[in-house]
């Protein structure tokens, strides 16, 4: 029951899966592993006998999937958003969690949704949808042929969860992926109105940073607010020292 509880929080989120039998095989795999919360993002319209082929006895997972326009939408009531790539550059992330990693850090988050995002088939997750999470997963692979097929890779993260799976921190909640987007937004707005900001992209760059680390550190409500009034306080104090600069001499 405990192992049940732990895996019931995590959704697996497919964003535009071109081929609906990927979709019956990412449900199997996730069925086997004891994870049934799906979300498909985007407006594709899926061959109904592909996907019951392919899922088999796990339709069921299909039936109750989530449909999502877009991915910001599906991870809005997440605490901690993580996406399924093996690609690195300037625009993505500066670390990956390994899937085992990972098992251990769900673990020791408190209560509320965890959402994996995959990508598509042919070219995985884009720059901004990658953004769009806190954080990574990388699946080590042979540098001779490094692809896996998206139900494989769904299988191996999901496998490594079932098997990692313990009892999470209870009492606590932890801060919606929305309302940490309201909040960065905000840190960085103070930043900005004091003078931070001197060069290129530097105010996307850190809005995107304050975004992952909160949502990594999962704060509670009470928390996220003590942590935004170290901004609001900075940029008063910022302002106090300017007006006093300017001030006429008598």
């Amino acid at each position: 029951m405990e192992r049940e509880a732990y895996l019931s929080r995590v959704r697996i989120v497919l964003v535009d899966t071109q081929d609906g039998a990927n979709i019956g095989s990412v449900c199997r795999a996730m069925k086997t592993m004891g994870i049934e919360d799906l979300a498909i993002v985007g407006e594709r319209v899926y061959d109904e006998d592909r996907v019951r082929t392919l899922a088999l006895h796990a339709a069921d997972v299909w039936e109750r999937a989530k449909r999502f326009p877009t991915l910001e939408e599906a991870l809005a009531d997440s605490i901690f958003t993580v996406g399924a790539t093996r690609r690195r550059g300037k625009f993505r992330k500066l670390s990956a969690y390994s899937p085992e990693q990972l098992s251990e850090k769900i673990s020791s988050l408190p209560e509320g949704r965890i959402s994996i995002v995959f990508g598509r088939e042919s070219d995985g997750l884009r720059d901004d949808e990658v953004a769009l999470c806190s954080s990574i997963v990388t699946i080590p692979t042979s540098e001779s042929f490094p692809s896996l097929n998206l139900s494989q890779a769904v299988q191996i993260i999901c496998y490594v969860l079932f098997r990692g799976a313990l009892v999470y921190k209870q009492g606590m909640v932890a801060v919606s992926h929305d309302t940490v987007k309201e909040a960065a937004a905000e840190m960085t707005d103070h930043l900005a109105a004091m003078g931070y900001f001197k060069m290129a992209d530097e105010e996307k760059w850190t809005n995107q940073l304050l975004r992952d680390i909160i949502e990594r550190a999962a704060l509670s409500g009470e928390e996220l607010r003590r942590f935004s009034k170290i901004f609001r306080k900075a940029e008063l104090i910022a302002m106090h020292k300017r007006e006093e600069k300017d001030a006429p001499v008598s």
